[in-house]
């Protein structure tokens, strides 16, 4: 038996099928104001019966704060300097010598290979480091002395979060040496510091089962803090700024340019810091950002042409936000195309987002979803104006896929996939939206089953992979059934949006969050039910961790993007906020990634 939340006052059937309501526009604030307006009638003679119209909810988002800004680097001609062209191909021989010299020693291989993945210029060494770490891996596998504390705590999680990142299976047993008795953790490995730091990284990429993982990270977090909270001294203060960030967001589950940008801003401070090495991390960042600017400035151009801003007033204007989505799967240059047009795929799905949540009745949607299953705009005719701008926006960006897929000779196949799947997601905000209408709170895990679709995940990740170099046909079925890591993935997307905008969204009449499933059908408050959640994250993020070690057949890069969109989610909706709707707690991080660059110093 369910309990019933209020019907959706802006939620109701027509007198007949050609009605189209009057949309209401809304007051122009800048803060969120939301109201359920009611249903009122329009004054009709005697001879006529009263026909409804409907105030739609007075839902405003607040407007762009970003407006033009990128039309400025909207150009289709090249600004490179040919002095930091030739600067940066100089310094990209001296880093792959001294990756190179580092050939003989795999503690020094390790850290390297470390700070490269941490600097954001590992893309460029790729199969160096493929060759490296499977030789690393089948040294660790092949040779059992390797895992004893003789090795050192630091060597061995450094070998361990390396190998298993590249889909490796290292045994955690590795760290029972390390272990008082056979029982606890040893608390003299505490005072080796780097070590514990280490290990808690290594920690993160735990599976379901690894019981010594799960100890290890309750005892390296417990020691970690107490050292950040006593202020100890004796550590540099470069380790002290890595343990506070770990603290806050370890290395594996941060977003992989953001953790570029804080290690870069932070490796100064180490007196034994290779200066080429930063340096070139440093003009590969400004190299990047010009790249970022210009798609972001084409982007912006396309999104102008729409004119959404004023024909969909009660979407969210958030171009700059949605970009940053797609930067969060890949910053590397090779997926440009894969990012532009992403971009715009998210747009199209943050407006329909919308449409359905914040705008259209029950039996507007219908019609609307079954236009989108057809793929066919003559069936929406009789619906408002903003609807059709919506529908017709989708279908030209469909347009621009088409084109796009036969200029990189992509599979077709992708384009029916990406429509079945838009369908889909479709289909998946019309439950939420009946469930709003009806006053239905369904079960956490029948509310987690639809919400995989409304997450928007999968859609948006046959985008992206399917215009990446790693497309296939093969691929591209094994994304389209929805396996086990992609399920994982956006399930952690949906209820991690969840809590961070629930409060916001339950001031209205809205469909019940996963907080409010929860709630309901364990009788539970609501801090009980984000103790719940998280706890369901944190399985699901085992999950990902264990199946990027079972898929041998998907390219690690594949897996990467899957796991990027997880760190993403980490990231836009921590401290119960949601940073992609209030845009300016995201904007100092547009600024830093996109718009400043760093600062060079001359090796000496």
């Amino acid at each position: 038996m369910s309990t019933s939340l209020p019907v959706c006052c802006h939620q109701i059937a027509y007198p007949h099928k050609n009605y189209s309501p009057t949309f209401i526009p809304s007051h122009q604030s800048v803060h969120h104001k939301i109201e359920c307006q009611s249903i009122t009638s329009q004054p009709v003679d005697s001879s006529q019966h009263a026909v409804p119209y409907i105030k739609r909810p007075d839902i405003n988002f607040r407007p762009s704060i970003w407006g033009d800004f990128f039309l400025q680097y909207d150009s289709d001609s090249e600004s490179t300097d040919i002095n930091d062209v030739k600067q940066q191909e100089q310094m990209l021989k001296e880093v792959k010598h001294i990756f190179l010299s580092s050939k003989n020693d795999m503690r020094q291989q390790l850290n390297l290979i470390d700070s490269l993945q941490r600097l954001g210029i590992s893309y460029h060494f790729e199969s160096e480091i493929e060759e490296a770490l499977e030789q690393i891996y089948k040294i660790f596998t092949n040779n059992k002395n390797m895992s004893t504390k003789e090795n050192g705590l630091h060597f061995l999680a450094l070998a361990f979060r390396l190998v298993r990142q590249k889909g490796q299976h290292i045994s955690s047993e590795i760290f029972e040496e390390f272990k008082s008795n056979k029982k606890n953790f040893d608390e003299k490995i505490s005072k080796d510091v780097q070590g514990i730091w280490s290990l808690y990284e290594a920690a993160q990429l735990r599976i379901n089962g690894e019981v010594i993982l799960d100890e290890a990270l309750d005892f390296t977090y417990t020691h970690l803090n107490s050292l950040i909270i006593t202020n100890d001294q004796l550590i540099s203060p470069f380790l002290v700024t890595q343990i506070r960030r770990c603290l806050e967001t370890p290395l594996h589950k941060g977003v992989r340019r953001l953790e570029t940008m804080f290690y870069i801003s932070s490796l100064s401070e180490e007196p034994s810091h290779n200066k080429v090495l930063l340096n070139f991390a440093k003009l590969d960042f400004n190299k990047m950002q010009k790249m970022y600017q210009k798609e972001l400035g084409s982007i912006t151009k396309w999104w102008k042409k729409t004119d959404i801003e004023t024909k969909v007033p009660y979407a969210r204007d958030r171009v700059v936000e949605a970009y940053f989505w797609q930067l969060v799967l890949s910053y590397e240059p090779r997926n440009s195309t894969a990012r532009k047009l992403g971009t715009k795929l998210t747009k199209c799905v943050s407006i329909l987002d919308d449409t359905y949540d914040a705008f259209a009745t029950v039996e507007e949607l219908e019609l609307f979803t079954h236009a989108i299953q057809r793929w066919d705009i003559s069936l929406i005719q009789s619906l408002p104006e903003s609807m059709k701008v919506v529908f017709n926006t989708i279908l030209e960006l469909w347009g621009e896929y088409e084109r796009t897929i036969v200029e990189n000779r992509k599979s077709t196949l992708l384009l029916e996939y990406i429509k079945e799947d838009f369908y889909k997601l479709a289909k998946s905000y019309l439950v939420e939206a009946k469930w709003c209408n009806e006053g239905y709170i369904p079960t956490y895990d029948e509310y987690k089953a639809n919400g995989i679709k409304s997450s928007a995940f999968p859609l948006l990740l046959l985008s992206f992979v399917g215009l990446g170099e790693f497309s296939n046909k093969e691929l591209l079925d094994w994304i389209f059934s929805n396996p086990k890591i992609i399920s994982a993935t956006s399930t952690i997307a949906k209820i991690a949006d969840d809590i961070a905008s629930h409060k916001f969204e339950q001031q209205r009449v809205h469909v019940a969050s996963s907080v409010e499933c929860c709630m309901n059908q364990y009788d539970m408050s609501q801090q009980e039910a984000y103790k719940l959640i998280f706890k369901d994250i944190e399985n699901y993020w085992m999950i990902m961790n264990e199946e990027c070690l079972n898929l041998d057949s998907i390219p690690n890069p594949v897996l990467e993007t899957i796991i990027n969109f997880a760190r993403g989610c980490g990231f836009m909706y921590v401290d119960y906020a949601d940073k992609y709707t209030n845009a300016e707690l995201l904007k100092d991080y547009i600024v830093k990634l996109i718009l400043d660059p760093i600062s060079i110093e001359k090796c000496g």
